[in-house]
């Protein structure tokens, strides 16, 4: 099936309760960059998608970085003197900061004000805080929490293990009819945070599942990774593949009520970020400029890399209030805009897959469209979008202009020209030029 069909035969409106489920059963697991968690989700993302789990040893050397040991986490909580949990993470995943290191002690009430983390301005949120990097150990909690703190006192217990082991990624290719390849991503390393980033592992479990039952004609790669560590892990372990690379998405924090915005790829001008740019036209979204600051947009945008890859979001990360906080939360995501955002993924990938330039075999003049059976018998006072199209595909098409320059040089949709494209070629008006092929615009 191609992958225009199998897009037409979808209800996407309809997947967003589906999708929201997704997220809804992977909230409760207790994610990090390494460990059970990260695996416990990519076994339930296999039941929907067949993906290749990759243990990378801890240690490996990653360019510039090194694999971490393996963190995982049994329990962890503070009790007052009477054994009572005040912080529990039972209670939220959240409570104890990601990475703390094994701990069970005493310590005074201004010793463990040292290790909390809380947010003043949200009294009742508790914030999401790590430390992969430097051994230590925290809780977090909500402003509320911690005002309740009154013995001089408190049992601190980390019970986690931090030592050898390996990272973990999942992926899966989509083969296409070229080994031309498009890189589409996100983080699943964050716990009990349903918008960043459970709303993108959706989505892009979502569209790897609709693609691999398609033949289309890029490859497409999806990778389910630790933020930094896991791309950088990949870009160091695919170095032979990252030459096939023509475009990427990155994928975070698409559930949220916000409007679709789009960061381009540091070069600004590549096919991606032309297709999303004309998506977001056609959908109310906006499209802001590069910058080295973000998700893993910045690793496969950097200079030994400088792939074409951009990210697509709502609310971009800490923009809206939630952000890394209990507060984004199953209420935060609303299926209608995972619907929305899995729309618009489909349609830059579209663009992605069937932009072509096109030669008029019959430049000279108009040719005539009506003996075709391609024109209406009766001529009105405006065209109709269709017959506009061909017109604009019949007048664009020298071999150097694509579908998607037409398209926005027309202000119509992509679909409507691509349509159009198709109906002229059957027709024999239109022959695929070969002066632009599957670059990456």
């Amino acid at each position: 099936m191609s992958l225009r069909e199998a897009i037409a035969e979808l209800d996407v409106e309809s997947l967003g309760d589906d999708m929201h489920a997704l997220v809804a059963d992977l909230f409760p697991i207790c994610r990090s960059i390494t460990g059970d968690g990260f695996r416990q989700t990519l076994a339930i993302l296999d039941k929907r998608v067949p993906l290749e789990v990759h243990e990378v040893p801890s240690g490996t050397r990653a360019f510039d970085w090194t694999v971490p040991p393996e963190w995982n986490l049994r329990d962890a909580y503070v009790a007052d003197l009477a054994g009572n949990r005040v912080i529990d993470v039972r209670a939220s995943n959240l409570h104890v900061m990601s990475y703390s290191v094994p701990t069970r002690r005493r310590v005074t009430r201004s010793e463990l004000d040292e290790h909390l983390h809380w947010l003043p301005e949200h009294p009742e949120w508790i914030p999401y805080r790590t430390s992969y990097y430097r051994p230590d150990w925290g809780f977090c909690l909500s402003e509320r929490q911690r005002a309740g703190l009154s013995d001089p006192e408190y049992d601190v217990v980390v019970d986690s293990t931090l030592e050898d082991g390996s990272l973990t990624y999942g992926e899966l290719v989509v083969p296409g009819e070229t080994q031309d390849e498009v890189l589409v991503t996100a983080h699943a390393c964050h716990p009990s945070m349903a918008n960043d980033n459970l709303s993108g592992v959706a989505l892009v479990a979502f569209l790897a599942e609709i693609l691999a039952t398609t033949r289309p004609r890029r490859s497409y790669r999806f990778l389910l990774i630790p933020g930094t560590i896991g791309s950088i892990t990949w870009l160091s372990r695919n170095e032979a593949v990252v030459p096939r690379i023509v475009a990427g998405l990155v994928v975070a924090c698409v559930g949220d009520g916000g409007p679709l915005t789009y960061k381009s790829s540091q070069r600004g001008d590549a096919l991606v970020d032309r297709a999303a740019a004309h998506v977001m036209r056609r959908r109310g979204g906006s499209v802001r400029a590069f910058t080295p600051f973000g998700y893993d947009e910045r690793q496969f945008n950097s200079p030994g890399f400088d792939l074409p890859v951009g990210c697509l979001s709502r609310t971009p990360h800490g923009e809206f209030p939630e952000y890394h906080t209990s507060a984004d939360d199953l209420e935060l995501v609303r299926p209608e805009s995972l619907a929305g955002s899995l729309a618009a993924a489909l349609d830059i990938v579209r663009i992605l897959d069937e932009d072509a330039a096109y030669v008029n075999r019959h430049p000279k003049g108009e040719p005539q469209l009506g003996s075709r059976g391609l024109y209406p018998s009766t001529g009105g006072r405006q065209a109709e979008e269709g017959v506009l199209a061909m017109l604009w595909v019949l007048n664009q098409s020298n071999g150097g202009r694509s579908l998607l320059d037409i398209a926005d040089r027309a202000a119509l949709p992509f679909d409507a020209i691509q349509t159009a494209a198709t109906t002229l070629a059957e027709a024999g008006l239109l022959a695929v030029s070969s002066e632009r092929g599957d670059d990456d615009g």
